[in-house]
């Protein structure tokens, strides 16, 4: 069955058609509009009619495409509310000063972008002028997630208004000494200024959406009203190629924030040439974004393409912009105007005939410079828009022209994201463009000199008039310190007391712990409980009914599960962030949420609860943005281990996490065995994140789904928790002769070592002290900082020595992890040492047996042992192939 006119069938087909010849009237007039006006003038008739029923709220399908202009006419752009000359000046001093910065600073090859803000210096300044709100105002102000490459100009504004010096911008990558300015934002180089790292590209887009919607999470809960703050990501077109940036595309349109802005500067350049050399990337991005249901806003020509776009009467111009792929735009952009009169307007007789009308100048003009994103007006608009639009994010695409005003050499290239620097020349050429008074006797010994109009001049006033009637300085982060109460003990106790003959898994601990946490009357809505759709597989469904799953509609529908106790719940003000199968989303939340007490000055504790294997692994990425932006909070890698999550197999064995993990600096990786061990860690990590001396740190604890009896604390025994090492259990009483040596382990390990401490008492007649190893990144911590205090004369025992000082035997290390994780510390340990892991890939099967592959189970370590004490001649060789033969090893 075909349609009227003869396609093929579609889903319409399957739709009533109550009058099929009022249908065919239409499908008529429409092949008769492209007979005698031409398939153009069809096309247009059809999107104006398209268009003209989405703003009547008629239930169309919406166009995922638009031409390639502005979307907001020129005579529909509002007043700039300000003075376009002044502006234009400071603009100018900031595109002189980023370039100056990285120029002066390849003398000492430490490199640097400079066309990046040159492209996007209207983009910036609009916003700083008009937009963006600081921190001194109500609220918390704005969130600025700033593309990493224009970094030097927003150095260059801050040394405008005094808050950067000529010896920081000179220090422009070099910070070894103290007083330097990092590469891109940093907040944990440049803590006052910069809240948000965002140069791993992908991540900055990724946790914006995530940033508004916590920040939404905030308002629900009562926590703190940020209905004034608004969220704006700063993006690069060729940034939008890495999958981050738009996973989350659907979740912002979903919960309709239009607290968010994204602004795209589309130079048609990624860092090697074209984005899209055969296609244009505006267009694509236009599409993607309505597609995911955002506002799409695009600003593409400056004002110079008015008179072009007048004089096309019949749309060929418009169909000849759309036509051209973005690599040869960007060639018109290098070339004369007569290669754009023969390659642009001769490919049509319209275009022939309306070229005959527009000087030289004229499409020198258009071509070489007129773009959206290069005049004031325009961006202002564009930003009009995005923050009065309502129940939906707003991307801006706006484009430019990459290296703009940096001249011939610089504008359009394909290599100028690796150009480091202008020659005397072209500095002179960009100073009488930009109409900067700056004298050719300021460039002593061919050093480009920073420009600075003066402290009192007007370009310095009007730009701390403007900032100060937004609220302060931006960007800028702020903290102001806020201890929370430590919780009451009732929960800690619980841990501590033990289980019982009751076994529990220290997965189900930790959940029990953080349930009694939330209760806390001062601090227990302070809790973010964060899961990647796996709440059921950790034990977390009964916080569903009690603290609600947060979503901003509440919820609209009656659950499945509604008549029993622990029924899946929605609600506005709900805790839990359930983000479903989105590691990447979970742990933005995390950063959001772990974060909040400088961007909002209201510390959360975020605890993000996965599969160990789908942590670090996975978003390792982002536990580094979480580090540079000094975030806190607990991250809980359950079901840890290689060999404890019995028939998943390989790809959910995680027996290295706690090597990547111990790669970052701020992160403090423990691998508790018991209950009580997490009750002292979180108990102290609650210290230590939120107390009165805070500090810039966050937790990883691994977990396991093992249940095992929970012992009650021994006495004494916290501070070896919490440095790392501690003895659990001594060797029973055995002959004075008799052989001896330390088993380390840690998390489950600890149950295989001591069933292999009962084996060589009452087999081998071997004494075995048991050691819990909760924390061997800790002890390689506390040894590193001793052998750097010895680097200055300052002699320190590093604790993991001490802790083992007179300790009879050598030293065996097991855990189920590769043996790079307990070998951490072997340099520091004065025992004979040697270790026991689960070194491999993993495997699906029972919980023995894969223990006994990896050999790391109980006969294992007896094994191990006693080659150790074989080696050492303290008993005889033939004990360990006897050994071997009883165990079937």
């Amino acid at each position: 069955m075909t349609d009227p006119v003869g396609k093929l069938p579609s889903e319409l087909d399957q739709l009533p058609d109550r009058d099929a010849e009022e249908t065919a009237e239409w499908a008529a007039s429409l092949d008769a509009v492209a007979q005698h006006a031409g398939p153009h003038r069809a096309a247009y008739l059809m999107r104006r009619t398209l268009h003209h029923a989405e703003r009547a709220g008629v239930p169309v399908p919406r166009l995922l495409e638009t031409d390639y202009v502005n979307t907001i006419p020129t005579s529909a752009e509002p007043g700039l509310d300000g003075d376009e000359a002044m502006e234009s000046r400071i603009t100018a001093w900031n595109r002189w000063n980023a370039a100056a910065m990285v120029t002066r600073g390849s003398r000492f090859g430490v490199g640097g972008h400079i066309a990046t803000f040159a492209s996007a210096a209207w983009l910036y300044e609009t916003g700083f002028n008009h937009f963006f709100r600081g921190k001194e105002g109500d609220g918390s102000g704005d969130q600025l997630y700033i593309q990493g490459h224009a970094s030097p100009g927003i150095y260059a504004r801050a040394f405008l208004d005094g808050r950067l010096s000529e010896q920081q911008l000179d220090n422009f990558r070099q910070e070894s000494g103290g007083n330097g300015l990092p590469s891109y934002p940093h907040p944990r180089r440049l803590p006052w200024l910069w809240e948000f790292p965002t140069v791993s590209m992908g991540l900055g887009p990724l946790s914006a959406i995530y940033q508004a919607r916590f920040n939404r999470y905030l308002h629900h809960r009562g926590i703190k009203d940020t209905a004034n703050s608004h969220v704006w990501a700063f993006l690069g077109d060729g940034e939008m190629d890495e999958p981050e940036s738009t996973a989350a595309l659907g979740l912002a349109a979903r919960e309709q924030l239009d607290n968010l802005t994204f602004v795209i500067n589309c130079n048609l350049q990624r860092l090697d040439g074209p984005v899209r050399a055969n296609f244009k990337i505006v267009q694509e991005l236009e599409a993607q974004f309505r597609g995911a249901g955002w506002n799409v806003v695009k600003s593409l020509w400056g004002s110079a393409w008015d008179e072009l776009f007048a004089l096309d009467t019949a749309g060929a111009l418009v169909r000849r912009l759309r036509e051209v792929p973005d690599a040869q735009f960007q060639t018109y952009a290098t070339r004369d105007v007569a290669y754009i009169r023969e390659h642009f307007f001769g490919a049509e007789p319209a275009l022939v005939e309306l070229s005959k009308l527009i000087s030289d100048a004229k499409i020198a003009e258009c071509f070489f410079a007129s773009r959206g994103g290069h005049e004031a007006r325009k961006v202002y608009a564009a930003y009009r828009a995005a923050i009065e639009h309502k129940g939906a994010p707003t991307v801006i695409l706006a484009q430019t022209v990459k290296g703009y005003t940096l001249g011939k050499g610089f504008e359009s290239k394909n290599a100028n994201h690796q150009m480091k620097k202008l020659t005397t020349d072209e500095f002179k050429g960009m100073r009488d463009l930009l109409g900067l008074p700056i004298a050719d006797s300021a460039f002593a010994d061919s050093l480009v000199p920073y420009g600075h109009p003066g402290a009192d001049s007007p370009e310095v006033r009007y730009l701390q008039e403007r900032r100060a009637a937004l609220g302060g300085p931006a960007p800028a982060r702020r903290v102001h310190a806020v201890a929370l109460p430590a919780p009451e003990e009732r929960g800690f106790k619980a841990l501590e007391k033990g289980s019982g003959k009751q076994q529990m898994a220290t997965t189900m601990a930790f959940v029990r712990l953080v349930k009694d946490l939330m209760r806390d009357k001062e601090t227990g809505r302070r809790w973010v409980p964060i899961v990647p759709d796996e709440a059921r597989t950790f034990g977390m469904e009964s916080l569903f009914p009690s603290a609600g799953i947060y979503s901003p509609l509440g919820q609209t529908y009656e659950p499945v599960d509604r008549d029993q106790l622990m029924y899946y719940k929605e609600a506005k003000d709900g805790q839990i962030l359930n983000e479903g199968i989105t590691e990447a989303g979970a742990m933005a939340d995390f950063i959001a949420a772990s974060t909040s007490y400088a961007t909002h000055g209201e510390p959360m504790i975020p605890f993000y609860i996965f599969y160990s294997m789908f942590g670090w692994q996975r978003t390792g990425d982002q536990m580094w943005q979480l580090a540079d932006q000094l975030g806190k909070g607990f991250i809980i890698g359950a079901t840890a281990g290689r060999t404890t999550l019995t028939g998943e197999g390989l790809q959910h064995a995680d027996g290295h996490s706690h090597l990547i993990a111990s790669t970052n600096p701020a992160s403090l990786n423990y691998d508790p065995a018991f209950a009580y061990e997490i009750s002292v860690i979180v108990k102290d990590g609650l210290r230590r994140m939120y107390g009165p001396d805070a500090e810039n740190v966050f937790y990883y604890l691994t977990v396991y789904n093992e249940p095992k009896v929970q012992p009650a604390m021994p006495e004494g025994v916290e501070e070896g928790i919490l440095r790392g090492l501690y003895r659990f259990k001594e060797a029973e009483a055995a002959a004075a002769d008799a052989p001896r040596l330390q088993l380390l382990a840690s998390g489950t390990a600890i149950h295989w070592a001591l069933a292999a401490q009962e084996l060589l008492r009452s087999e081998w007649g071997v004494a075995a002290d048991v050691w819990s190893a909760t924390s061997w990144g800790e002890l390689r911590r506390d040894a590193l900082e001793a052998d750097e205090a010895l680097l200055r004369g300052d002699q320190r025992i590093p604790y993991v020595t001490r802790a083992l000082e007179g300790a009879a035997g050598p030293v065996l290390a097991v855990s189920d992890w590769m043996r790079q994780v307990p070998d951490q510390i072997a340099q520091w340990v004065e025992q004979d040492y040697s270790s026991l892991g689960t070194d491999g890939f993993g495997l699906s099967d029972t919980r023995d047996a894969a223990r006994r592959h990896f050999g790391v189970d109980a006969e294992s370590i007896t094994v191990a042992a006693l080659a150790q004490l074989a080696r050492r001649g303290e008993v005889p060789a033939s004990a360990v192939k006897e050994a071997r033969e009883r165990y079937g090893l």
